[in-house]
């Protein structure tokens, strides 16, 4: 398996949480994989990106410049980043957020409506785990069960409570991505 992400989204919607989760996650089954945030001061709200490699080898570089896989969160994200896709790699896409246009050819288009769908929920900041859940259903991923176990270390404390919500997102995410 060779896996070369690139996430990316406004500050403050989870962007790099969701990279760390996937790292995390697939490195408890034993997969080689590097996660490299980009962030200004900004955060909250500011532009937020990372890189994330997951691989059944060792990572010589955690850079992506080519990658099989763009989760973009908004339009300036989807701008940016949408070019990066090598042929036949997958645009995951955020569709309450993106008007999608110019997409280069030879990929793949998955759309979710990911913050409508997590408003419904109850909370926005759900949306990163039902991009997480259509993510895991056309990538064929590792199943709900081991991101949920894996968010348990990153919801500590009071955030524990969400762990529930975050499930239910996840299983959200993944029937969205089955329609398509």
């Amino acid at each position: 398996m060779l896996e070369k992400m690139i996430l990316a989204g406004f500050g403050g919607q989870g962007i790099m949480l969701l990279g760390k989760l996937l790292c995390t996650t697939f490195m408890e089954e034993g997969m080689h994989v590097t996660w490299i945030p980009s962030y200004g001061a900004e955060q909250r709200g500011g532009t937020a990106n990372c890189h994330v490699i997951v691989s059944s080898k060792p990572v010589g570089s955690p850079m992506v410049e080519h990658a099989t896989t763009v989760l973009v969160m908004n339009q300036p994200s989807f701008e940016k980043f949408k070019a990066r896709l090598v042929p036949g790699g997958t645009l995951f896409v955020n569709t309450s957020l993106i008007k999608i246009e110019g997409v280069p050819e030879n990929v793949k288009v998955v759309e979710i409506p990911a913050t409508d769908t997590a408003s419904k929920l109850g909370d926005v900041r759900l949306a990163n785990m039902i991009v997480l859940g259509a993510m895991m259903k056309h990538k064929n991923w590792l199943s709900a069960e081991k991101f949920s176990t894996g968010l348990k270390a990153y919801l500590p404390g009071k955030k524990a409570a969400m762990l529930d919500l975050n499930r239910k997102a996840i299983q959200a995410g993944i029937e969205i991505a089955a329609g398509q």
